[in-house]
């Protein structure tokens, strides 16, 4: 089942159990939590105590999304009951196999990321060993940012990958989805989209959770 992750980068802190709740109406499957520290990426979001204020009030689970350095220091931080992917990025891991199997060992699934310019292949030893492989479709930092249409053929290649090769891990592209291309990036093989700007920043939160949901199902 293809999953929609609106991201919470983008909605109203002021009134977040609010947001959350409206994107839990309109059929939302993960709540993506994007973690940012200002050293890795140009732009400081929020902590594991932001996210942790969710546990309870949501049944969604929390898709997180560590885009920070030295992540191994913090990924127990994001444990929750409602944790169900912890993902790390490449460029940032110094030992790429042991961070991913410490996220596993607790429990949850484990996901590896990359940006726009890393190419595929630094993720060749890695592939049999992540429950998801996160695709930027922006370069990270910033919510709001357009969509780079070079990352579908990424996604094509991995897809074929994926099926040559055997493996089971999901495919996550994050940045810059509008129910404009959402159609076009799921027709390339993603399993797992994350929205931000495209659902929080609209009128109707409900409303265009559900639009992209109906999108995602055909």
């Amino acid at each position: 089942m293809r999953k929609l992750a609106p991201s919470i980068l983008s909605a109203d802190f002021g009134k977040l159990a609010e947001d959350v709740a409206a994107i839990e109406k309109g059929g939302a499957d993960l709540i993506h939590v994007d973690v940012m520290d200002g050293h890795f990426v140009p732009n400081i979001s929020f902590g594991a105590p932001v996210m942790k204020c969710l546990t309870g009030r949501t049944g969604l689970p929390f898709d997180v999304h560590l885009m920070i350095e030295n992540p191994d220091s913090y990924i127990e931080d994001f444990m929750t009951p409602q944790t169900e992917y912890i993902t790390i990025h490449e460029e940032a891991a110094t030992h790429l196999n042991r961070s991913i199997q410490h996220i596993r060992s607790l429990g949850v699934k484990a996901g590896v990321s990359i940006n726009p310019a890393t190419p595929l292949y630094t993720l060749d030893y890695i592939l049999e060993d992540v429950d998801m492989v996160l695709l930027m479709s922006v370069n990270p930092g910033f919510g709001g940012q357009k969509f780079i249409p070079s990352v579908l053929e990424k996604v094509r290649k991995l897809a074929e990958i994926r099926k040559t090769g055997g493996f089971n891990f999901e495919i996550e592209l994050d940045g810059g989805a509008t129910l404009d291309n959402v159609k076009e990036i799921m027709d390339a093989g993603v399993d797992i989209l994350v929205a931000g700007s495209a659902i929080f920043k609209t009128e109707d939160i409900t409303g265009t959770t559900m639009k992209f949901k109906e999108i995602i199902g055909r």
